[in-house]
């Protein structure tokens, strides 16, 4: 039976190639000819992709739980003694798997839009499926003639177990990080097709974004909850005392989110006053491009990285001209279609709402730009003088903190000004309150001895965002208590009335929490020592003493760890202990640290090396307000469950 399944899985990505080139074909005729038994037609042939590599990805999830070791992506991916938890997730973990759950998510995301949009949009719809199945004619492509995970091993390479998953990615992280990432980078496909859809057919009013708002949010969400996930994988597996080291790959996934977070801020101002028409479309559809593009950088070899998949150079030119042919088809039906996307109303005063938005729309931009130039500047350098030259963290630092401090204050400013003109008047009296936080708390931090500007400005302007988010829910629930309603129902029927609003506020919370992360990392502290048994380490308040190391054995590995007794401030924190493994079958060394954590920071200690003399080699981070940046993560994914939780809809069918 798991052979039969194993091969109908195979046999089903070259049916799935077929249905969605189909699918394009008839889709496209029906729009071009009015014939809409051919479009109806096309949507078949996407519920039929869709059924089709679900069969592919259950016949290669049988393929790793049965040892099928014949099977090269099972061979390079999974062993007998991988436990099956981390067998399902290595679908992932290499080349082919991940770009077929690629391919399948877009392909469910895809049956999902058709379903919903069965009775509207249909001068929209034949060219949503043109463009969302061209996507997945690509990535079948791929999985069917290039880089397919049912390719057989030759017999005479054939063993009795495989290399097993990549020790580094067998942590619980992992077994959602990357499909959730992927739902974020997929899930700009919907957007950008009925963006796409609109420049195409001629049909540029709000039905596109409106049709599209909450796959926007969910992909965006999605993207930057990856991204959170990804930080605390590399903070507790990878062993260097950080989560974000201006990683290609780490690159790569910030860019779509900062293009996606100008577009959900960005396309307000469309709705509200029919304005930045062509930024919005420009926006959404550069998103979905540094979706693709990251999805280049990942699996090209052009930047070197511990995320990446290593892949043959033809492949990798592959992938990019696919790129360049996706964003130069929307670029050229945008440029097509621009005098038709002037704005409604102009920008009345510098001094707006408006006018901040469109100062947040070229914040993201540069900072984009920069993320982009110093990603790829590796690349750059060795075309043109033949020397590939990194640039490090230092440079992101630098060009992006001045960035990241004004569009904190845009985040603490845009919800005080008003639309189309703000008075003087109007201006003192929101910021008066907002700015005496922001300058108090400032004065108050530099009057505890940070002389720092970065730490100092954060935490200034973390008091000023969330001064004017707890200004703008006292307001909004005062109002609604003058009519009568108790504290807690006036903050209920706020959210369910103003969702989009105020459950964006509690997003901008987050953003205060993980600044303050942020900020926190200026004050980090690095040290090294060598111990021997029994002796003792003072270092900022902990006592540090080392009791002996033991050997760790296992099947898959061995290596020692050190039992560590840390007290701080004379008060018992624990037995911590640092582990360092060598891996057989991958021949791959890791490196666990001992965490002990709290709300003012981390203890985070690495075991560096052993000596025959029972003496350790100790590394300690110590790092501040750390994990600030993780409860903004859970305050992040409230404010978007907040924001997308469908109360509006259900009040929209009843008036209906």
């Amino acid at each position: 039976m798991t052979n039969l399944v194993i091969s109908f899985g195979h046999f089903s990505l070259y049916l799935s190639l077929l249905f969605a080139v189909y699918g394009v074909c008839a889709a496209a005729f029906g729009a071009l000819r009015g014939r809409p038994e051919w479009v109806r037609s096309a949507e078949r042939a996407v519920y039929a992709v869709f059924a089709l590599l679900s069969f592919a990805m259950l016949g290669l999830e049988a393929a790793l739980l049965s040892d099928r070791f014949d099977i090269a992506f099972v061979a390079q991916n999974s062993s007998r003694e991988q436990s099956w938890v981390f067998k399902l997730p290595a679908l992932w973990g290499g080349q082919s798997g991940s770009l077929l759950l690629w391919g399948w998510m877009l392909s469910a995301l895809s049956a999902v839009v058709i379903f919903q949009n069965r009775t509207r949009n249909r001068t929209l719809m034949p060219w949503v499926m043109v463009t969302l199945l061209a996507n997945v004619i690509f990535f079948a492509t791929l999985l069917c003639f290039v880089t397919n995970p049912f390719a057989a091993l030759a017999p005479d390479q054939v063993f009795s177990n495989g290399r097993g998953l990549n020790p580094l990615l067998q942590h619980p992280v992992m077994l959602i990080h990357p499909p959730i990432l992927y739902v974020g980078f997929v899930g700009f496909a919907v957007p950008f097709a009925f963006a796409l859809a609109a420049l195409i057919s001629g049909e540029l009013g709000p039905a596109w974004f409106r049709s599209t708002r909450r796959w926007t949010l969910v992909a965006w969400a999605f993207l930057g909850v990856g991204l959170m996930l990804g930080g605390r994988w590399a903070y507790e597996v990878l062993g260097w005392g950080g989560y974000w080291a201006w990683d290609p790959v780490e690159n790569a996934a910030l860019m779509p989110w900062l293009a996606g977070t100008a577009y959900v801020h960005s396309v307000m101002i469309q709705e509200k006053r029919g304005m930045l028409k062509i930024w919005n479309l420009a926006l959404i559809g550069l998103a979905y491009s540094l979706c693709l593009f990251g999805t280049f950088l990942t699996r090209s070899g052009v930047v070197s990285s511990v995320h990446s998949f290593t892949a043959s150079g033809w492949f990798g030119y592959v992938f990019l001209i696919y790129v360049i042919v996706m964003a130069a088809v929307f670029a050229g039906f945008l440029i097509w279609r621009a005098p038709l996307l002037r704005s409604e109303n102009r920008l009345d005063s510098v001094i707006s709402r408006e006018a901040s938005f469109l100062l947040n729309n070229w914040a993201f931009l540069a900072l984009l730009s920069i993320v982009f130039f110093g990603t790829l500047y590796p690349v750059f350098s060795e075309a043109i003088s033949g020397i590939k030259v990194q640039i490090g963290p230092p440079f992101f630092q630098r060009y992006a903190g001045p960035l990241a401090i004004f569009l904190l204050v845009l985040t603490g400013t845009g919800p005080l000004i008003a639309w189309r003109r703000a008075t003087w008047t109007n201006l003192r009296k929101s910021f008066l309150w907002p700015a005496a936080a922001a300058l108090g708390s400032a004065a108050l931090v530099f009057a505890l001895g940070m002389r720092q500007f970065y730490p100092v400005a954060f935490l200034g302007l973390c008091a000023f965002v969330t001064a004017t988010v707890v200004g703008e829910y006292w307001r909004g629930i005062r109002a609604r208590m003058r009519r009568g309603e108790g504290p807690l129902r006036a903050l209920l029927e706020l959210l369910r009335r103003n969702q989009r609003r105020y459950g964006g506020y509690v997003v901008h919370l987050s953003v205060v929490l993980v600044f303050i992360g942020f900020a926190g990392s200026a004050f980090y502290l690095e040290e090294t020592r060598i111990l021997r048994p029994g002796e003792t380490w003072q270092l900022n308040g902990y006592s540090i003493t080392y009791r002996h190391a033991q050997p760790v054995k296992d099947p898959h590995y061995a290596g020692a760890l050190a039992r560590v007794a840390l007290q701080h401030h004379g008060k018992p924190v624990g037995i911590l202990t640092p582990e360092k493994r060598m891996y057989f079958q991958q021949e791959q060394p890791a490196t666990l640290p001992a965490i002990a954590s709290s709300l003012r920071e981390d203890f985070y200690m690495i075991l560096v090396g052993l000596e025959p003399d029972q003496s350790v080699a100790l590394k300690v981070y110590i790092n501040p307000l750390v994990n600030w940046i993780w409860i903004g993560g859970f305050i992040f994914i409230l404010g978007n469950t907040l924001v997308l939780w469908p109360f509006a809809e259900r009040r929209a069918g009843r008036q209906g």
